[in-house]
């Protein structure tokens, strides 16, 4: 499994890397704050919505505490996407939140 840290995925983004990041929380979950810029589909909508991914992209997959993210990250890859899971999720972020 390809994993990321909290905070070696901030630095990427406070360093304005482009990236994709696939927040996988329910929605009630995110209005408490997200990654700027994440994209949330919930784990339970993701097999319904991977249609939304390109399997040319390389996408970070987060969740509250890497749990789900974990979930995400192994549905996807079986499907042929490049994942990356973030360890700790939001529960570890340190950085900006929307």
């Amino acid at each position: 499994m390809k994993r990321i840290s909290t905070d070696e995925l901030q630095h990427k983004f406070e360093t304005g890397e482009a990236l994709d990041i696939i927040d996988v929380r329910e929605a009630v979950e995110v209005r408490a704050g997200k990654i700027p810029g994440a994209v949330n589909i919930p784990l339970g909508l993701l097999e319904f919505r991977m249609n939304e991914l390109e399997k040319g992209k390389q996408y970070f997959m987060v969740c509250q505490s890497g749990g789900r993210s974990s979930q995400a990250y192994r549905f996807l890859e079986y499907q042929g996407y490049d994942v990356v899971n973030v360890d700790g999720g939001m529960s570890s972020w340190n950085g900006k939140v929307q």
